[in-house]
């Protein structure tokens, strides 16, 4: 590897502003604001809007789009355009 060229691979936390959840993780993303760790040391923070823990398709809350029977209705509508 060249020296000098790639980014800082560093200790972040991550902070879910929409709910009390954070995670330390690596990253080469940086911060000015700090938080100090349940180990007693202190990392940058970066707050994100969303992440596994409130997103809706990992919490089990996700709705369907497929609302009216689109599928259905593309399927009646093309079913005699196939060629063979």
């Amino acid at each position: 590897m060249k020296p000098d060229i790639h980014p800082n691979y560093t200790p972040v936390v991550f902070q879910d502003l929409s709910s009390d959840f954070a995670f330390l993780t690596k990253s080469t993303i940086s911060s000015k604001e700090t938080i100090k760790w349940e180990d007693g040391n202190e990392y940058p923070l970066v707050k994100v809007d969303i992440s596994s823990h409130s997103h809706p398709f990992y919490t089990g809350k996700q709705k369907s789009l497929d609302v009216g029977g689109r599928v259905d209705k593309f399927r009646r509508r093309y079913a005699g355009t196939v060629k063979e």
